[in-house]
């Protein structure tokens, strides 16, 4: 049986590796250091589709090392003992530093990491990870204290054009086909920067053809073949990155329709019930917030359901908690809030606690004016008493605006009789 379009065409070295110029490029920082021979420890940041494990690979293949590796995704402590044992007992390991490659680093647990940590510091093996999300928030502080990050970006369409071509004219199979290019632009669209979507969309539209027929591209088709495949939905890392994005859009919007349609697609082409629980989580929050406090509830009802049920009878909770969710009223003011936190604290940096709601459990505290003047709300009527809660430089700096639905208008007037012109 032949192997997948993007397996056949994977890139054996840095000449055939298309995209991350910045990276690979001539006087790149990775094709110096592979020219060097002087590999440490890095983690490769970046978008499904773009080179990563491929450029792992082509980096311990150049070098001539050891290359193990492991996926985060069904592998735990225990495996990567096995692999630092293997690494130890190999040969060629006081002779050139063995390179482990672990994909979706993201998704190990911090006593999954933490166990890495030993190794990388002995020079048992040099670490390479890949992961789609921001290792500052998904990789512990120790184990990134000692990697580089390096971020490589979707493909461009110069990229993919490239892409296009060459498996066109060098694969085995696609070169004795005769091949029509009419239109690109829906076959750049979907492929979104990765190079895996492209390939595998190419080839779901030449299978669609008699080996005889020349094989056609142009929009039509393209979109055509892609609606009636259901597989090329592809849970692992291509579609559902789109389909998930319409989801939620459509739950933002309000059309209830449309979204359990796109749940439906997540459903049918075997989606991880809990990441589009996951899905649902976030927008609660983001989406619906204070408008409907209720959501969040429900879809972490829904979230635990998921987790003690699984498929395929949790699509029903997927389901209740979608329509819920787009039928509910809006409100971003939550997100908008914590953002508006975030910017403040960039701009004005640590500012400190003032002191009277400074904790003073010891006399050198309390000596110091800690908690002095603290007014306790519960002394006073109606369980209030107006009093600076910000650093002197911000006193006063409004960071959460009401939005106008029942529930925040509610919250408004609450706090208006509170505050009075605070909040008109």
């Amino acid at each position: 049986m032949s192997k997948p379009l993007a397996e056949r065409l994977r890139p054996r070295n840095l000449d055939e590796y298309i995209g991350q110029k910045h990276l690979v490029g001539p006087n790149a920082v990775l094709r110096k250091m592979i020219a060097s021979g002087n590999l440490s420890s890095f983690i490769l940041w970046g978008p499904p589709g773009v080179g990563k494990t491929t450029l792992a690979g082509i980096i311990a293949q150049q070098l001539d090392r050891a290359f193990y590796t492991l996926s985060a995704v069904n592998s735990g402590v225990k495996d990567v003992r096995e692999v630092i044992e293997r690494a130890q007992n190999n040969p060629l390991f006081r002779i050139k530093t063995p390179i482990l490659f672990i994909d979706e680093i993201h998704r190990f647990s911090k006593s999954q990491q933490d166990s890495l940590l030993g190794a990388v510091e002995n020079g048992v093996f040099i670490l390479i990870g890949a992961t789609t999300e921001n290792p500052s928030f998904e990789v512990i502080s120790p184990l990134l204290s000692r990697c580089q990050v390096y971020v490589l970006e979707s493909l461009t369409k110069e990229d993919l054009d490239e892409l296009l071509h060459r498996a066109i004219k060098t694969d085995k199979e696609l070169s004795q086909r005769d091949i029509r290019i009419d239109e690109r632009k829906r076959l750049f669209q979907y492929a979104g920067g990765d190079a895996r979507k492209l390939l595998n969309t190419l080839e779901l539209v030449a299978n669609t053809f008699q080996a005889d027929e020349t094989i056609v591209i142009n929009d039509e088709i393209v979109t055509s073949s892609l609606q009636a495949n259901p597989m090329a939905y592809d849970k692992d890392g291509s579609m559902h990155y789109d389909i998930a994005s319409a989801f939620i859009k459509s739950i933002r919007g309000s059309d209830p329709d449309a979204a359990v349609y796109w749940l439906g697609r997540m459903v049918a082409g075997g989606e991880d019930p809990k990441f589009i629980a996951r899905r649902l989580l976030i927008s609660a929050a983001e989406d619906i917030g204070l408008a409907n406090p209720n959501a969040l509830l429900l879809a972490n009802a829904c979230f635990d359901t998921v987790h003690k049920i699984g498929w395929p009878e949790s699509r029903i909770a997927l389901a209740e908690t979608t329509l819920y969710l787009a039928s509910s009223a809006k409100s971003n003011s939550a997100y908008q809030a914590i953002g508006n936190a975030l910017q403040l604290i960039e701009k004005t940096g640590n500012l400190p606690v003032p002191l009277h709601l400074r904790n003073a459990p010891t006399k050198l505290m309390q000596s110091l004016n800690y908690g002095k003047d603290y007014k306790y709300a519960h002394d006073y009527e109606g369980n209030f008493v107006e009093q600076q809660f910000l650093p002197d430089p911000i006193t006063g700096k409004k960071l959460w605006t009401p939005q106008n639905n029942n529930t925040e208008n509610k919250l408004k007037e609450f706090l208006k009789r509170l505050w009075k012109k605070r909040y008109e």
